[in-house]
C-alpha cells in the first residue's frame, strides 16, 4: 500500500501489536492499540475465512448417482464427445436400470443433478420410458402440495397472532454489543439483522439460526436476549441437556455482568430450595434471563413477562417436550438454534414461511481440527494420550463397543498414571451420563472414554484431542459431529481417525476417511455432510415422514417441487416452463485438450449457473486464468451461451435452425412498439447482404444465410445485439405501446 507523506490510511492486517519503519517514516497502530480490544485473527485464519458450501455439483465421479428431472435416476459414466455430421458435441453418458444408457446432450445439462441421499443408501435405478418416474414424481407432488399447504397455514395462523414489537436498539444495546471483545463475521452480523428485524415487527418472531458448531450462535442469540431484556421483558433459553444448560449459564454469567441482568440457572442440579426461590423470580418479574432443561417446560413454571424464547437444538427433546414448546411459543418471539445445517434450497422455499438465518463462516480466530488417519495400534494412542495429558489437555477416546468399553477405560488407567478416566456409553441412565460429563467439563477427568453418544455434545475448551477407534465403521456426518466436540478452544486440536492395520476396508470407509482428512477447513460439515446432515436438517423442519420422499427423487429435486409448490400457492401462478435453448450445429465443446473429462463437469457447471453477461465474463476469465487461451470450440461455446441470454429477452419469440438459414422470430412486444419496423429496417441495413426480413402470421421473420464455417454464428450475435439495443432503446424513450 503506498501511503503520501504525512497522510493517514487503513489496511487490513492481521496483527497484534503495531510497528514502525524510521527509514521509510511509517508507524503502524493495530487495532488493539486503537480500540484496547483484542485482535483475534491468528496464522491459521486466512486459510479458513472462506470455507463455504460447495457447488451440487461437486466431486461428480463414474458410477454416481444422478438424477435426470424427466428420466429418473440413473448411473453417471461418462462425459463423452460425439460427432455427428461432423459437429463435435459432449453429452453426459447415464446408465438406467435394464441396461439402456441415455445420452445428454449439453442444452439439458440443467436437467442433470448429482443424486443426494442418506450416507449408504443406494437409489432403485429408474427404467426409462416405463412411466414409473413420472407416477413416482406425481406421488411426492402430491404430498408436497399437502406439506406446502400445512407450512403455509402454519404461518398464516402465527401472522395473525398480535405480538410485542420491540423497539429499535438503544445506547444500552450497543454498548452491551461493543464489550464483546471480537468482531462479528459478515454471517453473524447479516444474522444479527433479521432477528432484530422480526423482534421489531408486531407478529411473534419465530427465525431458526443454523450454524456449525463454534461459529457462534450462542453471541447473537444472547444480542437478542438483551434487546428483550432491554425492552423489558423476560427470556428463557431451553437446553437439551443438564450440562449443556449450565454451560450456557455460565456464558451468560460473564457476558451479561456489568449491565445487572438477574440470570437463573434451573436443571436437576439446582437445589429444591433454589427452585422454589427462581419460581418465585420468574413470576414476579425479578429474573430477567433463565436458562435451563425441559424443567422450564412444566406447569409449575409461570412468566411475568415472557418476550423470548430460545431453544437449542430443539430436535434432541422429545415428543412430549416438543408439544409443550409448541404451546410455549404461540405469542412470544422464538428463536430456534441449530447446529444441523439446512439445503440452501430449503431456505429459499421457506422465505416468509419459517424464516432461516446461516451462519456458514466461522470466526477468524477458530483453527482447522489437525486430522489424521492411522492404523490403530495401542502403544500410539498411549503416546498420544500421554503428550496430550502433558500439556495438560482433555482426551475423548471414542470406542464403540458397550461390551468392551470399561476394559478399554481400564487398560487405559493402567498404562498412563496420569489418566483420570471416565466412561459413558447410550445404556447408562440419562443422569449417570450427565455427571460423568460433568466431570469432565470440570477438569476432574482428563480422558472420557465414550461411544458415539457424544456425538452431540458440549464445549469442553481444554479437550483438543480426539481419537476414534475403528473410524472406518461411521458414516461421514457421525465422524464430523465426533470430530466437532474438539478444537473450541485456542490451541490447535488433534482429530486421529484409526482402523485396524490388518483389516481389508471396503471403498465407502476408505472414501469416507479421506473425506474426512481431506476437508479440515472450518465450515466443512456444510460441505462433507451435505447428503446426511442436510437431509436430516431437512426433516427436522419439515417432518421425518418427508425423509423417504426425498430418498425417491434425491435432495435437490425435492426441494425443486417443495419450492415450485410453495411458490404457487403463494402467487397463485402456476411456473411456466423455461425457455427452450437453441442448441446450434456448430462445434461448440471443450476438447479433451482443453479439459479432462472430469473438469469438464464443472466447467460446464459454472456456465450453467452463470446468469447473465457479467458472470459469465467471469467464469470465462476464470477459465482462462485456469486452463490457458481458449480453443475456438470453447469460444463457440460461451457464445452460444450469449446468444441464449439475448434469446430469453421479451422481443424474441424463438430461433428456427434449417440447413441453409437461420429464422430469427420476433415477439408480440417487439411489434407492438410503435412504428419501430422502419427503425428495425435501418439498423439492420449493415447486414442487408447477409439476411433477409419478412412479416409472416404477424410476426417479424429475420432470416440469415449459413455459410460452411461456423463464422455465420457471430453474425447472429451481432444481429440480435442490434435488435436488443433498438427495443431498449425505443422501449426506454417511453414510445406508446399499442
Amino acid at each position: 500500500m503506498e501511503l503520501p507523506k504525512g497522510q493517514l490510511g487503513v489496511s487490513d492486517f492481521s496483527l497484534n501489536v503495531g510497528f514502525e519503519l524510521p527509514s521509510y517514516s511509517v508507524t503502524y497502530i493495530s487495532t488493539s492499540e486503537l480500540f484496547g480490544k483484542k485482535l483475534v485473527a491468528t496464522r491459521f485464519s486466512g486459510r479458513f475465512k472462506n470455507a463455504t458450501i460447495l457447488k451440487s455439483y461437486q466431486d461428480l465421479k463414474p458410477g454416481d448417482y444422478v438424477v435426470h428431472e424427466y428420466n429418473g435416476i440413473g448411473q453417471f459414466i461418462q462425459v463423452k464427445t460425439m460427432e455427428t455430421d461432423g459437429v463435435h458435441r459432449d453429452y453426459l453418458e447415464i446408465a438406467y436400470a435394464g441396461g439402456d444408457e441415455l445420452y445428454v446432450p449439453l442444452d439439458q445439462f440443467r436437467l442433470v443433478r448429482k443424486y443426494s441421499g442418506r450416507e449408504g443408501y443406494a437409489p432403485k435405478l429408474s427404467h426409462l420410458y416405463s412411466g414409473d418416474w413420472e407416477k413416482k414424481k406425481a406421488k411426492i407432488k402430491s404430498r408436497v402440495n399437502d406439506l406446502a399447504d400445512r407450512l403455509i397455514a402454519l404461518y398464516g395462523e402465527r401472522a395473525k397472532v398480535k405480538g410485542y414489537a420491540f423497539s429499535e436498539d438503544d445506547e444500552l444495546q450497543k454498548r452491551f454489543e461493543d464489550e464483546f471483545p471480537y468482531s462479528l463475521t459478515t454471517d453473524q452480523a447479516r444474522s444479527l439483522e433479521e432477528i432484530k428485524k422480526d423482534m421489531e415487527k408486531p407478529y411473534p418472531m419465530d427465525r431458526l439460526l443454523c450454524g456449525d458448531v463454534g461459529f457462534g450462535k450462542t453471541e447473537i442469540a444472547f444480542r437478542a436476549a438483551f434487546k428483550a431484556i432491554d425492552n423489558g421483558k423476560q427470556v428463557a433459553m431451553l437446553a437439551p441437556t443438564t450440562l449443556l444448560a449450565r454451560q450456557h449459564y455460565e456464558v451468560a454469567i460473564e457476558r451479561f455482568q456489568t449491565f445487572g441482568v438477574h440470570i437463573a440457572l434451573l436443571s436437576r442440579m439446582v437445589s429444591a430450595h433454589e427452585v422454589k426461590l427462581i419460581l418465585e423470580g420468574l413470576g414476579k418479574g425479578t429474573i430477567d434471563f433463565v436458562i435451563g432443561t425441559h424443567k422450564l417446560l412444566s406447569k409449575e413454571v409461570r412468566f411475568k413477562n415472557l418476550g423470548l424464547l430460545i431453544v437449542d437444538e430443539e430436535q434432541r427433546f422429545g415428543v412430549a417436550q416438543k408439544e409443550k414448546i409448541k404451546e410455549m411459543k404461540k405469542d412470544v418471539d422464538v428463536l430456534t438454534l441449530s447446529a444441523t445445517p439446512i439445503p440452501r434450497t430449503l431456505q429459499m422455499s421457506l422465505i416468509g414461511i419459517r424464516p432461516v438465518s446461516t451462519i456458514n463462516t466461522p470466526p477468524e480466530a477458530r483453527t482447522p481440527i489437525q486430522t489424521y488417519v492411522t492404523p490403530y495400534e495401542d502403544n500410539v494412542v498411549y503416546e498420544l494420550i500421554k503428550r496430550e495429558l502433558a500439556r495438560s489437555g482433555q482426551v475423548f477416546f471414542i470406542h464403540n463397543t458397550i461390551s468392551t468399553i470399561y476394559e478399554i477405560g481400564s487398560k487405559i488407567s493402567r498404562h498412563l498414571p496420569d489418566a483420570k478416566v471416565g466412561v459413558v456409553h447410550g445404556q447408562m441412565e440419562k443422569e449417570d451420563i450427565e455427571d460423568v460429563m460433568q466431570k469432565f467439563y470440570d477438569g476432574e477427568l482428563n480422558v472420557l472414554v465414550a461411544t458415539s453418544i457424544v456425538e452431540n455434545g458440549i464445549d469442553v475448551p481444554n479437550a483438543n484431542m480426539i481419537i476414534v477407534e475403528d473410524a472406518d465403521h461411521f458414516g461421514l456426518s457421525q465422524l464430523y459431529q465426533i470430530k466437532g466436540r474438539v478444537g473450541r478452544g485456542d490451541r490447535v486440536a488433534y482429530a486421529y481417525l484409526m482402523y485396524k492395520p490388518h483389516k481389508k476396508m471396503n471403498q465407502d470407509a476408505v472414501k469416507r476417511l479421506k473425506a474426512i482428512q481431506d476437508f479440515t477447513e472450518l465450515g466443512s460439515g456444510y460441505k462433507i455432510a451435505q447428503r446426511d446432515l442436510m437431509i436430516r436438517g431437512a426433516g427436522d423442519i419439515l417432518g421425518p415422514e418427508q425423509a423417504g420422499f426425498i430418498d425417491s427423487v434425491g435432495l435437490d429435486l425435492y426441494m425443486q417441487l417443495l419450492n415450485e409448490a410453495i411458490e404457487e400457492k403463494k402467487t397463485g401462478i402456476k411456473k411456466a416452463p423455461p425457455k427452450s435453448r437453441t442448441l446450434f450445429d456448430i462445434d461448440a465443446y471443450i476438447p479433451k485438450s482443453y479439459a479432462i473429462a472430469s473438469d469438464k463437469i464443472e466447467l460446464y457447471q459454472d456456465l450453467e449457473n452463470a446468469k447473465n453477461e457479467e458472470e459469465l465474463k467471469k467464469v470465462a476469465s476464470h477459465m482462462r486464468d485456469v486452463y490457458g487461451k481458449m480453443p475456438h470450440q470453447v469460444e463457440l461455446l460461451i457464445l452460444q451461451k450469449r446468444i441464449n441470454f439475448l434469446m430469453e429477452k421479451e422481443e424474441f419469440f424463438k430461433i428456427e435452425q434449417m440447413d441453409a438459414y437461420v429464422d430469427i422470430l420476433l415477439s408480440d412486444s417487439f411489434t407492438s412498439v410503435s412504428h419501430i419496423a422502419v427503425d428495425l429496417f435501418n439498423a439492420l441495413l449493415p447486414f442487408m447482404n447477409e439476411i433477409k426480413v419478412n412479416f409472416v402470421d404477424k410476426k417479424v421473420h429475420v432470416r440469415l444465410k449459413r455459410n460452411k464455417k461456423d463464422d455465420w454464428i457471430d453474425e447472429l450475435y451481432r444481429i440480435l445485439q442490434t435488435i436488443d439495443e433498438l427495443y431498449t432503446k425505443r422501449k426506454n424513450e417511453g414510445d406508446n405501446i399499442l
